[in-house]
């Protein structure tokens, strides 16, 4: 499995969480196991983390990825201060 990790800075008026559609577009690429946000309470940071069934799955999501982030971005009144990718090495939720 892998990740891919956006942070972004946030503001007073950014939303808790991504607009239902935005992060409906992300589910339904091909490959993706999941979607994570994480906003900040009090660092003015925030992070989307998505996660998917291989790397090739990541690359190929990478040009729509990176537009429905900067659309996150402008609607949700953040900026995007980096992207990076990364392997899953270990996972254990428990039941």
């Amino acid at each position: 499995m892998f990740a891919r990790v956006s942070t972004f800075r946030t503001g007073p008026e950014t939303p808790p969480s991504p607009p239902e559609e935005q992060a409906r577009k992300v589910l339904e690429m091909p490959g993706c196991r999941g979607l994570y946000f994480l906003k900040g309470k009090e660092s003015g940071k925030s992070l989307a983390i998505t996660l998917w069934d291989s790397e090739e799955a990541m690359t190929a999501s990478r040009q729509a990825a990176d537009k429905l982030r900067a659309q996150l971005s402008s609607d949700s009144k953040m900026e995007i201060v980096g992207v990076e990718e990364f392997e899953v090495t270990a996972s254990d939720i428990p039941a």
